[in-house]
């Protein structure tokens, strides 16, 4: 039977509940968000002599919840104008509406009898055959099912999403015993499919296989910490981006997660684990009931492992724990010898082999960490997953980690695993010896463009299920690759569709990633058929290559700045008026010369979770790669009526000017950088590549023309001024400096085509050519360079 999610209902409105409301909203679905209703009037209700039958009164613990976390940081909408999708109400008068839904989400508080008695009025008012799910972590589905009717049974799952719901991939699905088999697959393919996630199957076990795997890696980590007596800073030093992981590495995350959530979940694990043979790391160190005891718990209590602080002159600085002491001090940067080895390794996968090798404390550290992690992971199969690729899939989801434990230890070696487990006197599972001695002595291995993991039971090699919708580049640039240079390469993808793949430092546009973009339009035009420029790093690109740009302007080497300049513009106008499609699929940081072929691109696919902008005026420059050129033509294309275009020309201003960033690619669609029933978002980032093959295919069925130039209007003298009045502005109520004026204004003039009299239809290379111009005698003042050496030296823009 056909399944079709129009409606939700969520019930319970906290953090949780009211961001997995936001989430299914980003993806289109109608939301009833439901809670219990106050018992009492608070005194805001009292003063206004309201009652507590009152729709106000009875809605206000669900509104409250709702609008407290559309007003969170980061946001739970790729657009706040998503909101609108979200309907509230009341345990008491609502109920009822649930048998309008599809899909019923309870997110209430974690106690089984408070669940029971939900469960109960569910039973009531749900029509048969409506999914039913809980986001419990811990409440065995046993427990829940208790009472339950047989078709409730049948439908009912554990659907654990990760907070933020929005920014964290996975999400496992747990199979009740009575739940057919058709519900779980559909939940594992709408988890993936419209939800962005990584959906992983697991067992009805404590903490199932995310928390289980990770809350493990950090009270293991926390023991040996205390042992080699190393510092906060230290530990965050060697566990974040070195090893590809969030750079709140462990204990920045553990206090934006909570010290109390940790612990909560710590003591789950040692309380529902007695047979784990590392259940005593699960018990706490006394440094951390100590914090505890304190109110230490992190960003929610102010203090955790790191603290701000202010002194009594304002300057702020971050302070750090002593583990030994419990106090505070200056945070200290940390270095260790054996890193410097790993400097010029990029590829993060290959520096593993190297880290376990260090003799210093950095070393130590890792040899031990990977040896309890490697052991911990083989013995945990089958209890909570027959499948090892399910364990990295929730690691690499749910934490953020590149890498999951599995892939670690493949780049290791499993005879070096073993060793490093052996050293730490701990046992392993008797399976990865059967392994370790069979022809195909690895984890993971890729053949044709898929990758296969070793099935235990079997003892063979398995595809993982899935990939059939993916182009996995990591699996096909190998043998798909028919053309690199040492900053790009490109792959033939099949069907006469290339891909360009970036892989500069951060992805930025050098001349070797512009030299791959020509020769693969080149090649689509006289060999093969169509463009798309992708890549599946974390961001697309951060745009130009600044350190180079800088340089060449100290060193005044103004020509060799104006062809690199004009290169690129040429290379985004090949981009638009090729005789081949040509496609772009942005994801994460999409900035500057990212965001400038975007605006060029026949057709964007991007991931929801695209941030994109005309960031130039940061560094002290306007775009320069055609970005300003195309937000006049877009203002241009858009609208007839002067007094329309004139409010559009200005908001298009005060986007670049302000360097405005799309926070999600549904907002960039309102800022301009993408456009409406010509664009397109996609949810799983997994997809994005594949689905712009097929979208590339469609458009050469349809008869793809290479497109005619058209004119731009400009607005010369009649904008000019509205722009130069605006810059004035903001310098006399000191939101801009002298400096940011002098920008302003050479945008301004590049938009409005320059001093012209009366409006003129002019070419896109007449607009290329003031930018250009604008460009390169912004590069010759000397607080331009000021502000590009300050954002290459800390990454953050200077207003001089």
């Amino acid at each position: 039977m056909k399944r079709n999610i129009n409606k939700i209902a969520v019930i319970g409105s906290g953090i949780m509940g009211s961001s997995i409301a936001c989430h299914f909203a980003n993806i289109g679905v109608e939301v009833l968000l439901l809670d219990i209703a106050p018992k009492e009037l608070n005194a805001a209700e009292t003063a206004k002599g309201l009652e507590l039958n009152n729709p106000l009164v009875k809605n206000r613990i669900v509104n409250t919840n709702l609008q407290k976390t559309l007003k969170s940081n980061p946001a739970p909408l790729y657009n706040l104008k998503f909101s609108d999708r979200i309907t509230t109400g009341n345990l008491e008068d609502d109920i009822s509406k649930i048998k309008e839904v599809d899909w019923i989400i309870e997110v209430v508080v974690e106690r089984l009898d408070v669940k029971q008695k939900v469960f109960e009025e569910i039973e009531k008012h749900r029509k048969l055959g409506t999914l039913i799910t809980s986001n419990t972590s811990g409440i065995p589905i046993q427990y829940m099912n208790q009472g339950r009717s047989q078709d409730f049974k049948e439908h009912f799952a554990v659907s654990h999403f990760f907070n933020p719901p929005r920014y964290l991939k996975l999400f496992e699905i747990i199979p009740g015993p009575d739940c057919k088999p058709e519900v779980v697959d559909f939940l594992m393919n709408f988890g993936s499919k419209f939800l962005g996630k990584t959906t992983v199957l697991a067992k009805d076990t404590p903490a199932f296989i995310g928390n289980r795997i990770g809350i493990f890696g950090i009270m293991s980590m926390l023991h040996i910490v205390k042992d080699l007596d190393m510092s906060v800073e230290e530990v965050d030093k060697l566990t974040g981006p070195i090893i590809g992981r969030p750079k709140s590495a462990t204990f920045r995350t553990v206090d934006v997660v909570g010290l109390d959530t940790l612990i909560h979940v710590a003591k789950g694990l040692y309380d529902n684990c007695k047979y784990d043979e590392a259940v005593e790391l699960f018990k706490l160190p006394s440094f951390m009931q100590t914090m505890l005891d304190n109110n230490c718990l992190g960003s929610k209590s102010g203090q955790g492992f790191y603290k701000k602080h202010v002194d009594e002159k304002g300057n702020k600085s971050i302070l750090a724990l002593d583990l030994n002491t419990l106090e505070y001090h200056p945070s200290k940067k940390a270095s260790f010898t054996s890193l410097n080895a790993t400097k010029t390794i990029d590829n993060v996968i290959d520096r593993f082999k190297v880290l376990i090798t260090g003799q210093d404390k950095a070393g130590t550290f890792y040899r031990k960490t990977f040896a309890a992690l490697f052991a911990y992971v083989s013995n945990r199969i089958p209890e909570i997953s027959d499948e090892l690729y399910r364990i990295d899939d929730a690691m690499k989801a749910g934490f953020g980690w590149q890498h999951g434990p599995f892939e670690i230890w493949d780049a290791i070696g499993i005879d070096k695993g073993i060793e490093l487990i052996k050293a730490e006197n701990l046992s392993y599972a008797t399976w990865v010896d059967d392994l370790n001695t069979s022809k195909n002595s690895s984890f993971y291995i890729v053949k044709e463009g898929k990758k296969y993991f070793h099935n235990i039971p079997s003892k063979e090699i398995t595809k993982i299920p899935g990939q059939d919708s993916f182009i996995i580049l990591n699996n096909i640039r190998e043998t798909k690759t028919i053309w690199s240079n040492s900053e790009a390469s490109i792959q033939h993808l099949g069907n006469g569709v290339l891909n360009v793949e970036f892989q500069s430092k951060m992805n930025t546009l050098g001349s070797g990633v512009l030299q791959a973009i020509n020769k693969g339009i080149d090649l689509a035009e006289s060999e093969y058929d169509a463009v798309i420029l992708g890549n599946q790093a974390t961001n697309f690109s951060v745009g130009a290559n600044l350190a180079m740009v800088f340089m060449l302007a100290i060193e005044q080497e103004y020509d060799e700045l104006n062809f690199a300049i004009q290169y690129f513009q040429n290379t985004v106008m090949r981009m638009r008026y090729s005789s081949c499609p040509t496609l772009i699929t942005p994801r994460g940081l999409t900035l500057g010369g990212g965001c400038e072929l975007s605006l060029h691109a026949d057709k964007v696919i991007a991931a929801a979770e695209t941030y994109t902008g005309l960031v130039e005026f940061g560094v002290g420059v306007i775009p320069g790669g055609g970005g300003t050129k195309e937000m006049a033509k877009r203002v241009s294309d858009a609208v007839l009526k002067d007094d329309v275009k004139l409010n559009r020309m200005r908001d298009a201003f005060i986007n670049i000017a302000m360097a405005k960033v799309a926070t999600s690619a549904h907002e960039a669609f309102d800022l301009g950088y993408y456009t409406p029933h010509k664009d397109l978002v996609v949810v799983n980032e997994h997809q994005q590549i594949a689905t712009a093959k097929k979208h590339a295919i469609q458009l050469l069925d349809d008869g793809y023309l290479k497109p005619t130039p058209q004119k731009v209007r400009v607005l010369g003298q009649q904008v000019l001024g509205m722009f130069q009045v605006g810059a004035d502005s903001l310098v006399a109520g000191k939101y801009a400096s002298e400096h940011d004026r002098l920008i302003a204004n050479k945008l301004g003039y590049v938009m409005a085509g320059g001093d012209l009299s009366e409006p003129t239809d002019v070419s896109e290379q007449y607009l290329l050519n003031l930018e250009r111009d604008a460009f390169l005698s912004l590069l010759g003042e000397k607080k331009t360079l000021e502000r590009i050496q300050h954002m290459l030296k800390t990454g953050k823009p200077l207003r001089n």
